[in-house]
């Protein structure tokens, strides 16, 4: 059988998350009923990573096995007519090694999350960012987010119900910049990693808010990263902001 793999963006607003649940719409079940409309039958995908109710992908990547040898750019147009109007879009699609998985041939994984700082009720950019209505220092927030970059046991940024076997993680990046949005001024936060704990962006940027509002130093972020202690975290913001942005593997995937 072909595999195939899918580049995949979707707004996660109206969905429970990424992985298939049985009551409740999710972005893999929406994709696997576009699979069966294209090829009658069951078909399960699998992602490189699984993104929680509310957040978002820019660059998502899964892959499919199918019987049919389809032409990669045909198979996302017709994947993406019976998407519709979810919004769920099939960016890309390619023909990869029988062997090739989206998830355990990755080698790192890209999140990017949004705030948006002003007073005025987000109109256009209501639900794909967190909205504050006060400032905040992007170099005293780079000063903490620098204590957190390298190989750490992350217990204290992790979710009490994560799975991971290991709270040990190798951060690579956490880079905290401002931008000038369409909507107002916003902070990005660009995180990388080979993998990543259950709440561990949302965790860190919820503690790094509060050292960008003055609550915190960046100090009480060391002191919570070596506490290993899961109640010395900061609070762990919402969903809306955060974005799978990117998936990288040993070679290109997409043309």
């Amino acid at each position: 059988m072909p595999r195939y793999a899918l580049k995949v963006e979707y707004q996660g607003e109206p969905f429970a998350g990424w992985q298939r649940q049985k009551e409740l719409p999710s972005v893999q079940g929406a994709i696997e009923h576009a699979l069966s409309r294209i090829e009658p039958g069951e078909h399960t995908i699998a992602a490189a990573g699984r993104t929680d109710a509310g957040v978002h992908a820019l660059g998502q990547v899964a892959h499919c096995d199918l019987v049919k040898d389809w032409d990669p750019f045909r198979l996302s147009e017709a994947l993406n007519y019976h998407l519709k109007p979810q919004p769920v879009a099939i960016v890309n699609a390619a023909r990869v090694d029988d062997d090739w998985h989206a998830r355990f041939s990755a080698l790192e994984r890209q999140y990017l999350f949004r705030i948006l700082m002003r007073r005025a009720p987000a109109t256009h950019d209501r639900g794909q960012v967190w909205q504050i209505n006060h400032t905040l220092d992007v170099a005293a927030m780079q000063a903490g987010a620098d204590i957190l970059i390298g190989r750490h046991d992350f217990t204290t940024f992790r979710s009490s119900i994560c799975q991971a076997a290991s709270p040990v993680k190798t951060l690579d990046e956490l880079r905290v910049e401002r931008v000038q949005g369409f909507s107002g001024p916003e902070i990005h936060f660009h995180v990388r990693a080979r993998s990543f704990l259950h709440n561990q962006v949302r965790s860190f940027v919820g503690t790094l808010e509060r050292v960008g509002a003055g609550a915190w130093t960046p100090e009480d972020v060391r002191e919570a990263l070596v506490a290993v202690d899961r109640s010395a975290c900061g609070p762990v913001c919402p969903p809306q902001g955060l974005y799978l942005a990117r998936v990288g593997y040993p070679e290109p995937v997409f043309d």
